[in-house]
């Protein structure tokens, strides 16, 4: 209700209004003045109804591309890797073609067999040499120190050595 009244005012009294407005300018150029401040235009801020706009497409666009940006790479080290593996099987089967064309042949066959299988030929006699010290690492081995053994090595140790045959002997 106040407002009506002193817009009619204004109205009634155009140049009363004009006069108290630039009385009001002086008076605050005065002020500037005094305070060392120049008062100069009013300040837009910089951050404008355009730039805002602006600012909220480029988070928009950014929150829309982050997915499948990341989908994309990811989906290519993926296929990497399955080309990586693709390329290692491929290798693993050229290995073993080429271990089975050596199978196909018939002296490789014989050669495997009497390493392997310790087999001999007709006529010839086999012989299976044991070093010494060989021989002796189940013994020894057996009577070692229980020390740092858990108390189910121990009893596997006495099972075991009363299933061997020097221990049925000397029964």
């Amino acid at each position: 209700m106040g407002a009506d009244r002193d817009r009619d005012r204004a109205d009634r009294f155009p140049a009363t209004s004009a006069r108290l407005r630039a009385l009001g300018r002086q008076a605050q150029a005065r002020v500037y003045r005094a305070s060392g401040r120049h008062p100069g235009p009013p300040r837009r801020s910089r951050f404008t109804g355009r730039a805002a706009v602006l600012a909220f497409v480029v988070c928009t666009l950014v929150v829309a591309l982050a997915y499948p940006t990341r989908q994309y790479v990811a989906q290519r080290a993926e296929i990497a890797e399955q080309r990586k593996q693709t390329e290692q099987a491929r290798e693993r089967v050229a290995e073993l073609r080429r271990t089975k064309a050596r199978w196909q042949d018939p002296a490789y066959v014989k050669a495997q067999a009497r390493e392997r299988l310790h087999y001999v030929q007709p006529g010839e006699t086999g012989f299976t040499v044991v070093a010494p010290e060989q021989q002796g690492d189940a013994e020894r081995s057996a009577s070692r120190t229980d020390a740092g053994r858990t108390w189910y090595d121990k009893l596997w140790r006495d099972v075991d050595r009363a299933d061997s045959p020097r221990a049925a002997a000397a029964r």
